[in-house]
Order: structure tokens, then sequence, then C-alpha cells
């Protein structure tokens, strides 16, 4: 696992909170593309936000049909393809065959036997494993904090596999849990916002300055490659 965490950004719904993010030197960002969620994007919004914009784009899913994936991935340009539902290892396998995208497994974990039983079904054929906390009836990004061991987890996850913490993370807190679960990528939303759907620039500022400085990392991601090769620059 990473000793220099990378930061994504993500539900991203304004052009200048996008602007703003890829300037600071956010490594990845996210765009929620599946509807019925707060910070859901049609894809006409999506494609608005991202002209001229430089860091690798995330396509935020929730079981969706592989066709309809395929569609919001090309859209945007994503380099990553990030699945948050039930989707079956049929389809993940599909969906890799379809494009030239990582794909990134989402997780709300409960115990570590919901990772074990992910890893086990579809370890072979994801490029890493995004875990968050587990909430009754939140599918994701609800900001509820990952509550289990942290070596624990890393025993559970393939080494050739990214790890992306997610939930409840700030600027405040951010250092600690990195230091503790020791992710490759940081994956922050609601922390940074002061308004639901509307990225704060002070907290977004902070958020990164806090992880470079901690970390005392100041490259940005260079190139994307498939499962098995290294991810960015470290």
């Amino acid at each position: 696992m990473a000793d220099q965490p990378l930061v994504k950004i993500c539900g991203l719904q304004r052009r200048e909170d996008v602007l703003l993010a890829d300037k600071l030197g956010a490594d990845f960002l996210g765009f929620i593309l599946s509807s019925g969620f707060s910070r859901t994007l049609r894809l006409h919004e999506a494609r608005s936000l991202i002209e001229n914009v430089h860091s690798p784009k995330v396509a935020v899913l929730v079981d969706e049909n592989p066709a309809d994936s395929v569609t919001a991935a090309e859209e945007i340009g994503a380099a990553i393809l990030q699945l948050h539902g039930d989707e079956p290892p049929t389809v993940i396998e599909e969906l890799r065959n379809r494009g030239d995208w990582l794909i990134w497994k989402g997780i709300r974990a409960k115990s570590m036997d919901d990772i074990r039983r992910m890893v086990d079904a579809c370890g072979n054929l994801v490029d890493g494993f995004l875990l968050e906390g587990w909430g009754k009836g939140v599918i994701g990004g609800g900001g509820v904090k990952l509550d289990l061991d942290p070596g624990g987890i890393h025993e559970l996850l393939p080494a050739e596999t990214q790890f992306i913490l997610a939930g409840g993370l700030t600027h405040e807190n951010v250092v600690e849990a990195a230091a503790s679960f020791q992710p490759d990528i940081l994956d922050v939303s609601s922390g940074v916002e002061s308004l639901q759907g509307c990225k704060d620039p002070e907290l977004l500022h902070h958020f990164i300055k806090v992880v470079r400085v901690s970390q005392k990392q100041e490259s940005r991601v260079t190139s994307l490659t498939p499962r098995g090769d290294i991810l960015g620059e470290h």
C-alpha cells in the first residue's frame, strides 16, 4: 500500500468546484452518473463540467446495465469506473472488456466478512476497492466512517489492488485516518462542502494541503495503467 496517498474529490456538481479541485492538484475527480442520488449529474451536465480539466475523471455508477455504464464513462472520458451497487462479477468482467479504464468496487463494510466476500467474488476483476462505513439505507457517499481494524483490512485486500478510503473524511481527521489505514487514495465529498453539493474553497484547499504536507507528496498522477502495473506516480 502507498506511503503517500493520492486525493480524490467526489460528488462534484459545479464547474467552479471542478476547476478549483483540478487547479489545487486533486489526483482524481469523481462524478455521480447514476440517477436518484443527491449529487447525481445528468450526462450533459457532467460534460459541461469537464472541459479543459486535466485530472483523471471517475464515473461513479450504481447498478447500471453495462451499456449505460459504458455510455456514461465515454461521455466524460472516464479513466476509472467506480461501481457502488450489487454488480455481479459477470457485469464487472464485461465492463473490463468494454473500455480501457480501471475499475474500483465500492464496499460499505460493516464487518471484515463484507470485505472478504467481495474480494472472493471479484478480487481478480477489479483494480481497486473503495471502503467506507456501513449505514442503514446508505448506498454510498453518506459520510459513514470505516470502523474496522486497519491491519485486518490489509490482510484481506489483494496486494495488487488499490485501497481507496472514503467515509467521513475532513481536513481535521484525514492525517490520522491516513496514518491508521495507510490507503493508496483518500476519497472526500461532504467533508469539503459548506452546503450539500457545494464544495467550499477553503475546506477543499485545506484538505488537499494537509494531505500533501503530511505525506510530503508533491507529485501528480502522470499515467493510468491496467491492473498489475503501478497506478500513477507515488
